[in-house]
């Protein structure tokens, strides 16, 4: 027996359900274009984001990651912070 196919009623949060970000830059303070698996990562908590960005700061500093400033939204809360020790 075939079913028809059901639409997916799976929705991405949107960037009001998740807020938390971090800018990924250079040592000038530049936008570094990443991977996509680093790149436009969202959190739904501070928490949340810097677990994120402490479990693989090492990734993110061999794709040209020099520093992280992290975002609520469009407010900075802090950084920026350098990734090297």
């Amino acid at each position: 027996m075939n079913l028809p196919e059901q639409p997916s009623t799976f929705r991405p949060p949107s960037p009001a359900e998740r807020p938390w970000w971090w800018r990924l830059e250079d040592a000038a303070g530049e936008e570094v274009d990443v991977p996509e698996a680093y790149a436009g990562q969202r959190f739904t908590s501070q928490a949340d984001a810097e677990s994120w960005v402490g479990e693989i700061w090492s990734e993110l500093a061999a794709e040209g990651v020099d520093r992280v400033t992290l975002f609520e939204h469009d407010r900075s809360v802090y950084g920026p912070m350098s990734l090297h020790p």
